[in-house]
Order: C-alpha cells, then sequence, then structure tokens
C-alpha cells in the first residue's frame, strides 16, 4: 500500500526530474517509478500530464510503451504456441 504524502508536502524538484528521467530515458514504467520513489502514480501522472499542448505528454508515451511491450510479449507467445502446433500435425 503506498503512503500518501502529508497536504503540502513538496518534492524536491532534483528529485522530481530524476524520477521524470528515468521514465523518460530508462523506460521504467510509472507504476515502477512511483513505487521506487514511494509516490503514488497519480503523482507522477500529475506531473508527466503538465507536458506541452499538442503533443503526447511522457504519461501517453509510458503508457503506450507499457502496451507495447505487452502486445510484443503476446505475439511472441502466440507465434510459439503456433510453432508447435504446426510441428505436431
Amino acid at each position: 500500500m503506498c503512503h500518501m504524502a502529508k497536504k503540502g508536502y513538496k518534492i524536491a524538484v532534483e528529485v522530481k526530474e530524476q524520477i521524470l528521467k528515468r521514465i523518460k530515458n530508462d523506460g521504467i514504467s510509472v507504476n515502477q517509478a512511483a513505487t521506487d520513489a514511494g509516490l503514488h502514480e497519480s503523482t507522477i501522472y500529475g506531473w508527466l500530464g503538465t507536458g506541452a499542448q499538442g503533443t503526447p505528454s511522457w504519461a501517453d508515451i509510458s503508457k503506450l510503451q507499457k502496451q507495447n511491450r505487452e502486445l510484443l510479449e503476446l505475439v511472441g507467445e502466440l507465434t510459439l504456441k503456433l510453432s508447435v502446433s504446426q510441428k505436431k500435425s
């Protein structure tokens, strides 16, 4: 269970930038970044959502990267199952 920060608690700018950098550059999930930092995911999504208008936010990009990884894993599993079933026939 995540610990909720006290109202008015401010995250140091350096810490915030480091967390966002890990998501953007290292490709870690927002969930993992939140867990590592002891923050709630919505806090990080709030930071990510303050990106430039008209361009996808880092939250959107992070979500798409996660979905992409999941889809690639699924395609790999299906390809393997198909390959195995073809060898049996």
